[in-house]
């Protein structure tokens, strides 16, 4: 199956925690978004994807609401705005966020669903126009999802970053062509932490990838900036 190019675009402490929370004080931890939001710009890519607790955290997340429908809505791909030429992609297997708009940062959002979603949350993501499609009939089936997005949307090149379980998942699906990390200086240690990639642990069967390193770069503020491929 074919599918876009999944750029995994994160920034972590030297023992891979990515909550920014007490990496010092608010003007350094504004100094590591900075650099971070940079780097991703240096990379040309039609949209960035990330989980629902992520995506949860965005200025114009709200509690979704449920529209009242008389028929049953055909579980088919609906797009909210035919115009828009980049992307915001959300892992909403669920359906449940909110969005008070239906773009971010000038993003078009894109809900990726499965059909156990309400008819009334179908109705209410119309409503706000966001555009959503189906990969599942219970849980999301991640490589059919990257299929419609090119398909359907023209996406070819994708910056995947989200929390440490939804790249996990992604990388057990072996769906991920680059790693874009940036190493701040800082060691954690706290205990239950979101990571890089958390790979649940239904994954019985799932074999740590071997990487090979494409280039390292020193930047400001004591960051270290690591790019792997696959080997």
């Amino acid at each position: 199956m074919n599918h876009p190019k999944i750029i995994c675009h994160m920034m972590s402490t030297i023992d891979g925690r990515i909550i920014v929370s007490g990496w010092g004080d608010d003007a350094t931890r504004q100094a590591y978004t900075e650099i971070y939001n940079n780097c991703h710009n240096t990379f040309d890519s039609d949209a960035w994807l990330c989980g629902r607790v992520t995506m949860a955290e965005f200025d114009n997340a709200e509690e979704p609401g449920s529209v009242p429908v008389k028929d049953k809505i055909e579980r088919v791909l609906f797009k909210g705005d035919a115009s828009a030429d980049s992307f915001a992609v959300a892992i909403d297997a669920h359906g449940k966020l909110g969005w008070s708009t239906n773009e971010i940062g000038g993003d078009h959002i894109i809900q990726v669903l499965t059909e156990k979603v309400s008819d009334g949350y179908l109705a209410y993501l119309q409503q706000r126009r966001v555009s959503y499609l189906f990969a599942g009939k219970d849980t999301v089936d991640l490589a059919a999802a990257l299929s419609q997005l090119q398909t359907n949307f023209g996406i070819n090149n994708i910056m995947l970053e989200g929390g440490g379980s939804i790249n996990g998942a992604f990388l057990h699906a072996g769906l991920i062509d680059e790693i874009s990390l940036l190493i701040v200086p800082v060691a954690d240690g706290r205990l239950y932490r979101a990571t890089t990639f958390d790979v649940h642990q239904s994954f019985v069967t799932y074999v740590p990838q071997l990487l090979k390193l494409k280039s390292c770069e020193q930047l400001e503020h004591e960051v270290v900036w690591l790019k792997y491929g696959k080997r």
